[in-house]
């Protein structure tokens, strides 16, 4: 049977992570699956990974995706898996449920997902769906939210566009069309970039200004 550390290799590999898993219920609309792990990028080092990569090169749109495919495919064919993907749709997987449901994501102040070790940068490659139940880890007792006193994500976005109470996603184009929103285009989302775990996930300002483009297109 394969074990998570055999996949956690696989994916290392490959510059992804294991960002969490669970056993589904009834209720998930997953029969027959016994575990269901999340893949992310896996920081430092995912973005370089990435660029060497022959999507990356090839000039065809959808580089990302498009390896994501590849990799993950693979993956999942050498442990007896099933691939799922968060682009593709629709129908589209449930990945922030999935991600909740995972007890290392939860709901920011500002209803962004945060990860335990990604912060405000959570993002998902991929899962990986397996008929037996694998031991997993166990999950953080609390999320970092409740241990940041000061949470700057409240405050971090320039026009108050996403906020506690809102995104206004109109608003938040149109503060990019300026030549204020050029930091948040070429850095990455304000409120992103000011989550303290967000700092420490070593994400690359290039590969911010590349997602902040498509955002924006």
């Amino acid at each position: 049977m394969t074990t998570i550390e055999a996949i956690g290799g696989l994916a290392a590999a490959q510059s992804l992570m294991i960002a969490g898993g669970f056993h589904p219920r009834a209720d998930d609309g997953l029969e027959g699956v016994g575990t269901l792990l999340l893949l992310s990028p896996s920081e430092p080092g995912f973005w370089a990974h990435l660029k060497a990569t022959p999507e990356w090169a090839d000039g065809a749109p959808d580089p990302l995706d498009r390896w994501s495919k590849r990799v993950i495919d693979k993956i999942a064919a050498d442990v007896g898996a099933k691939a799922h993907y968060p682009f593709g749709g629709p129908p589209h997987a449930p990945f922030y449920s999935w991600a909740l449901r995972s007890e290392r994501c939860w709901a920011s102040p500002v209803t962004l997902l945060v990860h335990a070790r990604m912060g405000l940068f959570a993002s998902f490659r991929g899962a990986l769906a397996l008929d037996h139940r694998l031991e997993l880890p166990p999950a953080p007792a609390t999320p970092p939210c409740a241990a940041c006193e000061d949470k700057p994500c409240l405050r971090a976005c320039p026009p108050r566009a996403l906020t506690e109470a809102q995104y206004d996603v109109a608003t938040c184009h149109g503060f990019l069309d300026t030549g204020a929103g050029s930091d948040c285009l070429t850095q990455g989302c304000a409120v992103r970039r000011a989550c303290p775990v967000s700092q420490s996930y070593g994400r690359l300002s290039e590969q911010n200004a590349h997602h902040m483009r498509l955002f924006h297109t």
